[in-house]
């Protein structure tokens, strides 16, 4: 850790103090990446440090799209999402809250125009029901259930 600036120094000096400090010490000698040059893009590209970190951190880049393209993607990507889907209530609950999404992006235009009409939710759900796998029907006993026999007292009293 290092120690506290000196009252009275400005800040500027002090770090240039530190750093002659710590090369006279010999810490800059054999670093990883010493005489090796600089990754930069070719070219002039502004957004160079941008595109490494996405890259870097594995960032979905989804999520730099503005809001109308996300709902248009979304809507495009409706199938794969409702058929992990178990019930209807979950898939019609999913259906309102995006046209409910995309009213709003229609109303509240901020950024590019993106044409995006909303979902046609019995549409949606007839092909959702059409993908599902057929249940197969609960069969029961293949007997019809036997009477209990009657006690002892029970036939004698009846």
């Amino acid at each position: 850790m290092t120690e506290r600036k000196p009252p009275g120094m400005k800040t500027q000096d002090w770090v240039e103090a530190q750093l002659k400090r710590a090369q006279q010490a010999g810490e800059f000698d054999n670093l990883a990446g010493a005489g090796k040059p600089l990754k930069l893009s070719d070219g002039h590209d502004p957004d160079w440090w941008v595109k490494d970190f996405i890259r870097r951190e594995n960032v979905e880049t989804d999520a730099l799209l503005p809001s109308a393209m996300q709902l248009r993607k979304e809507k495009q990507q409706i199938h794969e999402k409702v058929r992990g889907m178990r019930r209807e209530s979950e898939v019609r609950e999913y259906l309102a809250d995006l046209n409910n999404r995309i009213r709003i992006a229609i109303r509240d235009t901020s950024g590019p125009v993106v044409p995006t009409g909303q979902v046609d939710e019995e549409v949606v759900i007839a092909q959702w029901r059409m993908d599902r796998p057929a249940r197969e029907p609960i069969s029961g006993p293949a007997e019809p259930p036997q009477p209990k026999k009657k006690s002892f007292w029970q036939r004698l009293f009846s």
